[in-house]
């Protein structure tokens, strides 16, 4: 009878001692397949990031006047684009340099324009942009022509992946507004089949 029972007590014991290793076993795996999705995950973060580029156009200290003095600050202007045809522009301000160009990147990717590329890498038809005391001219050109522009107007056409345009800067010169007037003309361009379609009519009749 004591046999039987040291028997059965040591049969339980290693019942008891084999269980927990494969909880562990299971707990691994998951771990790791928690590990191997957040990996994938990061790595499509890391390939949509790769897609953008982001230039700073001008980074200025700027105060705001409150109650015990001036408060100093830096606001920067900064253009996201991915040169296939979509691109925005941010403005973010912060106590440091890093903080406020990180602010316009993200405030950039939230204000994205579609921007229709023809075969040549330029616009479809003439468009007139103003913002403020700001006014650009846009105008499709020949393939080798360039992008024929300056200022903030040039990172945007460029980061848009406009690569023979020609561009003239009318009225203020201050960089936000230029930027954010040639945004409006690229906003406004639309391709002449879509043209067609909202008019209800063939494209052979907008040719002719």
């Amino acid at each position: 009878m004591t046999d039987s029972k040291n028997q059965s007590s040591s049969k339980r014991t290693s019942g008891a001692s084999d269980s927990p290793p494969a909880a562990d076993g299971r707990q691994d795996n998951r771990r790791n397949r928690g590990e191997k999705r957040g990996g994938r995950r990061d790595r499509r973060g890391q390939e949509r990031d790769s897609e953008w580029q982001e230039r700073v156009v001008q980074i200025r200290r700027v105060s705001k006047t409150v109650k015990g003095g001036k408060k100093m600050s830096f606001r920067a202007i900064v253009v996201v684009g991915n040169e296939k045809g979509q691109v925005g522009v941010g403005v973010g301000k912060a106590g440091d340099v890093i903080g406020a160009v990180r602010k316009g990147v993200a405030d950039g990717k939230k204000h994205l324009v579609r921007v229709p590329l023809t075969r040549n890498s330029s616009i479809p038809t003439l468009s007139n942009g103003r913002d403020g005391a700001a006014s650009v001219l846009i105008r499709p050109a020949a393939p080798g022509t360039g992008v024929i522009a300056g200022g903030s107007i040039r990172t945007v056409l460029e980061l848009a992946g406009i690569k023979n345009v020609l561009a003239k800067r009318l009225g203020s010169k201050t960089p936000l507004n230029n930027a954010r007037a040639a945004m409006v003309a690229l906003s406004e361009l639309r391709t002449h089949k879509a043209t067609a379609k909202e008019r209800g009519i063939s494209l052979e009749q907008i040719y002719s």
